[in-house]
């Protein structure tokens, strides 16, 4: 049996070595500077600012690809679901990435947009619903998406190929590629017609 195993199907063991990783919901200090930077991956030229919180667990996948940037202000968490970032990507200032979340190429999220393949369930009222399980749901935003301020992108989405989603908007429903989206709940009111070579109202 494993090391992975052994842990899984020990539950003390479990909450032990939970309790030496997770220090108050983020990673301690030894594992952010002696794990995290040595089993993620981290493509040439990418960047993860200074001022940025990246909460990257071992027990997850994180990656970033090359010369894409996490800029200042942003949270990334891959503590219930891998987050994993295509090349030449732009996070903008103040954006939040919960996992699970694949982020393609090519792709700009500008500024305070969250993204979070995380809820929290509300069911059992006798149960305060931060002590209630969580679920999750990957959220796929694909190549060459653009993604305006102040966006919130929600559990089980997909944002399809160089679609626009506009700034403001609450995506809760599949994005087709191709497509202009914008509300709440977002809608698409443009996709673009590859016969007449233009983007048409919908």
């Amino acid at each position: 049996m494993g090391l992975l195993s052994t842990v899984k199907t020990n539950p003390r063991l479990k909450k032990f070595i939970h309790k030496m990783i997770v220090g108050n919901a983020r990673p301690r200090w030894w594992v952010r500077w002696f794990v995290t930077p040595f089993i993620h991956h981290r493509g040439k030229g990418s960047v993860i600012r200074w001022g940025s919180r990246a909460d990257i667990f071992p027990f997850n996948s994180f990656s970033l690809g090359a010369n894409s940037t996490i800029e200042d202000f942003c949270t990334v968490n891959n503590g219930v679901g891998d987050v994993m970032i295509g090349d030449n990507c732009r996070i903008g200032l103040g954006s939040v990435i919960i996992g699970p979340v694949t982020i393609g190429k090519q792709v700009i999220l500008a500024q305070n947009i969250v993204v979070s393949g995380l809820n929290h369930t509300y069911a059992d009222i006798s149960i305060p619903i931060r002590l209630q399980k969580v679920t999750t749901g990957l959220i796929v935003i694909e190549d060459e998406v653009w993604v305006g301020a102040n966006v919130v992108v929600t559990a089980g989405v997909t944002i399809g190929k160089h679609s626009v989603v506009a700034g403001g908007s609450v995506v809760t429903k599949n994005i087709p590629p191709y497509s202009v989206a914008v509300g709440n709940p977002a809608r698409v009111i443009k996709q673009y017609n590859f016969e007449k070579g233009e983007w048409v109202k919908v």
